[in-house]
């Protein structure tokens, strides 16, 4: 049981960071200069990938005789997993991570069809190319290496996922007296030159982390008016004018 654990956990993080090393790939490439900091973890790794391609390893990779099947399929995973990430982001933390409104067919703006089509490559890629690769790695470690890796990983991740969710809800919390559910572009930048603001070095430290990793975060919340929201923009807009 232990070592099942193990093993799976390995896989988990290795395609976490395979994740990573994808969408820093793509970000800078399309932005034109260098971006490291994806992601709201502090380690180089994405959860969402590796959430994917386990999935994608269990009900997938039986079907690899038919490619279309693995594209087909590995589209619908991953952009399912993406879908319900995004929702449940923004329903416990009041703030949406992505958005790709900006992109035709997409659904309320956290999905798109043109990543499904790049999911489904990545899916081919996976089942053909990534995941036996991995797995023949794995498979030449011993039971001890793979037990002492994986607690060693295990602990990195778990203390991070703990800093993470501190600094999410600071970031929640830090929102809620000028935040609405229609927030503009102006006003997210408000609220980002607010968080930073904060004494609290350690604090700031994560939150600066996060922000950059997500430069067009859309924060909002449910409980304050647009007319306060306008108010609170007017007013942060005449002091920069002073």
């Amino acid at each position: 049981m232990l070592d099942s654990f193990c093993y799976v956990f390995l896989l988990f993080f290795i395609y976490s960071v395979i994740g990573y090393i994808i969408e820093i790939t793509n970000c800078s490439i399309r932005e034109k200069k260098l971006v490291f900091n994806r992601g709201f973890f502090l380690g180089p790794y994405l959860p969402i990938y590796g959430i994917s391609c386990l999935l994608m390893g269990s009900f997938i990779i039986r079907y690899k005789s038919d490619l279309l099947t693995v594209f087909v399929m590995s589209a619908f995973v991953c952009t399912t997993v993406e879908y319900i990430t995004s929702y449940i982001l923004e329903k416990i933390f009041k703030a949406r991570w992505w958005d790709y409104s900006n992109h035709r067919f997409n659904i309320e703006g956290r999905v798109c069809l043109f990543n499904a089509f790049l999911f489904g490559l990545g899916g081919i890629a996976f089942t053909y190319v990534i995941n036996p690769f991995v797995v023949f790695l794995l498979s030449k470690l011993s039971i001890t290496i793979l037990r002492i890796i994986s607690l060693i990983f295990f602990t990195i991740f778990i203390i991070d996922v703990v800093i993470t969710i501190r600094t999410l809800y600071q970031v929640k919390v830090s929102t809620i007296k000028f935040k609405s559910r229609d927030v503009t572009a102006e006003i997210t930048k408000l609220i980002r030159e607010e968080l930073t603001k904060k004494r609290d070095i350690k604090t700031n430290f994560f939150v600066r982390h996060m922000l950059n990793a997500f430069p067009w975060i859309n924060l909002s919340d449910y409980n304050n008016p647009l007319s306060k929201l306008k108010r609170y923009s007017t007013k942060g807009i005449k002091k920069k004018q002073k």
